[in-house]
């Protein structure tokens, strides 16, 4: 599986921005896709993530309310909409996949597949 990420830019605190991940290749084995983030000196970590036929989906608590995945499986895309953006959002976003499902929390090692990062500045 292949994964294009695009969307990333600077925005400034409370504004919005809608990250784009596509799929090619063997989509199938694109179960679950998510989002994780990693800014400089921390840990990659889960932002959200969408199961199979977009009826299961799960979000880090800290973006809960304000971030929102969504699946396109007829164009094997997965979109995660960012509102109300902090200065602590800022990180490069990859996006991910995963042939199997998920429940519960997400980890980057539940992932095999990764797209390139894009990257999203919040200003203050």
């Amino acid at each position: 599986v292949q994964l294009q990420a695009s969307g990333g830019g600077l925005v400034r605190a409370g504004g919005s921005l809608r990250l784009s991940c596509a799929a090619s290749g063997r989509t199938d084995d694109a179960y679950t896709m998510g989002w994780f983030r990693q800014s400089p000196g921390k840990e990659r970590e889960f932002v959200a993530y969408i199961s199979g036929n977009s009826d299961n989906t799960n979000y880090h608590d800290s973006v809960k309310g304000r971030f929102a995945i969504s699946g396109d499986n007829a164009r094997n895309t997965v979109s995660l909409q960012m509102n109300s953006l902090k200065p602590e959002d800022t990180a490069v976003y990859y996006c991910a996949a995963s042939r199997w499902p998920i429940s519960g929390w997400a980890h980057a090692r539940d992932f095999l597949y990764w797209g390139q990062g894009t990257l999203v500045t919040v200003s203050s």
